[in-house]
């Protein structure tokens, strides 16, 4: 992979690494390596993942090292183990859910916005740092055909909530889970069902905002109570309200932007983690599209 990434050629022998090719690659390289070297006898399993991740962070001359960043990880006890941010981005978001009542992450798919508010939530609830989770999102998509899909009103917008199932089981092993859920310790549910309530010692999610309205967002954003945390996640540019609604999570942007207390963190596309392959499936129909290919969307 760093081969291919440097277009430099690599020996391994013992403990030794050779590198050949231009200096200005070679240097490059050695700082890859070395960054791996120390994540390594920090005690970090390093994946193919991880030498992906240090070779974008050398290539975009990211200020911090990959140690740096990983030595920000999340402890998720429920599996025995650590989920660490994968850019600086993800970094700061980690810190600021830690210092801030709320944070609102703003950004693109893919930049781990809800994975990590996910890994923040367990990891403070396996703590016992706030005595339940409740995960919400709008049921926007769903619009009037609700009433088309089968079973109950549960039954009817869980297609919608079902990233949130598939974070949370990610992270704690599904009977325990499961059992949480059943107990109400922790709770998925659409953004509607939040109205009314006052929820205390709590982490609050809040997924796909950039599809809660204003009023909807207002509603959310003050039912946070004593000794409880919140985070608000989204892409502004993905918005699936009809046109004569406004976003609430495009318009909290500038009412609360001098709340101190409130801490926007915003992500780009230097921050979407893939698959390689993914990368480079994306890059394929780049080259596609940039010879008058039919294909433009992806």
């Amino acid at each position: 992979m760093i081969e291919q990434a440097f277009n430099v050629r690599m020996t391994a022998r013992g403990e030794e690494v050779t590198i050949e090719g231009e200096p200005e690659q070679v240097q490059q390289v050695e700082k890859v390596i070395a960054d791996l070297a120390n994540l390594s006898r920090d005690g970090f399993r390093v994946t193919a993942e991880d030498v992906n991740y240090a070779i974008q962070s050398s290539q975009q001359n990211a200020p911090a090292s990959v140690r740096e960043i990983y030595q920000d990880a999340i402890p998720v006890f429920g599996k025995k183990k650590l989920i660490a941010p994968k850019s600086p981005s993800q970094k700061e978001y980690i810190e600021s859910i830690r210092k801030h009542d709320i944070v609102v992450g703003i950004g693109p798919a893919g930049t781990g916005k809800t994975y990590l508010a996910m890994a923040m939530a367990v990891s403070s609830f396996l703590k016992k740092e706030v005595n339940r989770i409740i995960l919400a999102r709008p049921a926007v998509e769903a619009g009037e055909k609700l009433g088309f899909l089968p079973g109950d009103l549960v039954e009817k917008v869980n297609p919608y909530l079902r990233p949130l199932y598939d974070a949370l089981y990610d992270m704690m092993e599904v009977d325990r889970a499961t059992r949480l859920l059943e107990r109400g310790d922790i709770e998925i549910a659409p953004l509607a069902f939040m109205r009314g309530r006052t929820l205390n010692d709590s982490f609050i999610i809040l997924d796909e905002a950039q599809n809660a309205t204003s009023e909807q967002m207002k509603m959310f954003l003050t039912r946070l109570g004593f000794r409880s945390k919140a985070v608000v996640t989204g892409d502004i540019t993905q918005v699936d309200l009809p046109v004569e609604r406004t976003s609430g999570l495009i318009e909290i942007q500038g009412i609360l932007e001098e709340v101190s207390a409130i801490k926007f963190v915003y992500f780009s596309e230097r921050d979407v983690i893939r698959h390689r392959l993914v990368q480079e499936i994306v890059k394929a129909y780049e080259r596609y599209e940039g010879k008058g290919g039919k294909s433009k969307k992806k």
